[in-house]
């Protein structure tokens, strides 16, 4: 009985020690988040002069360069943004230059998928004089969130 006894605890050590090696091993397997650095140059701009708007796609230390990027742009409290898919330029850098008629503040959040995952950052910018910012009460609760996984 005594042998039985001491074969069992081998046996549930062993298991719990295998168990805790494997989860750790799943753990550093795990990729990395896609992160994206979203810059607005000139802040504020001119009217009618170009601003140059850069997502920076990386995932850990790799430059991502087969991502999907759209960039939607609006003026504060306008009903229509404008949305503009974004090409590769290089090292992991997705650019538009755009200029602006009208003064105001505006902003622009860049919707990147790329492996599996889904980053959306959001910038406020001026043009000239500011206007009436967006309302921060009616934010929405999505803006800036980071997600990963399928259908997203």
């Amino acid at each position: 009985m005594k042998k039985l006894f001491v074969f069992l605890m081998t046996v549930l050590c062993l298991s719990i020690v295998i168990s805790c090696s494997n989860k750790k091993e799943q753990a550093d397997n795990l990729p990395q988040m896609v992160d994206v650095a979203l810059t607005v140059q000139p802040d504020p701009g001119k009217m009618n002069e170009p601003i140059t708007f850069e997502a920076k796609v990386t995932q850990g230390k790799d430059k991502v360069t087969d991502a999907e990027v759209i960039f939607e742009i609006w003026r504060s409290k306008a009903d229509k943004h404008e949305k503009v898919e974004i090409k590769h330029t290089e090292n992991g850098i997705y650019r538009l230059e755009k200029s602006f008629p009208q003064e105001g503040t505006y902003y622009i959040i860049s919707h990147v998928t790329a492996r599996d995952m889904h980053n959306m950052p959001k910038k406020e910018f001026t043009i000239g004089s500011p206007s009436e910012p967006e309302d921060a009460a009616k934010k929405d609760p999505m803006d800036g969130m980071e997600m990963n996984g399928e259908g997203h």
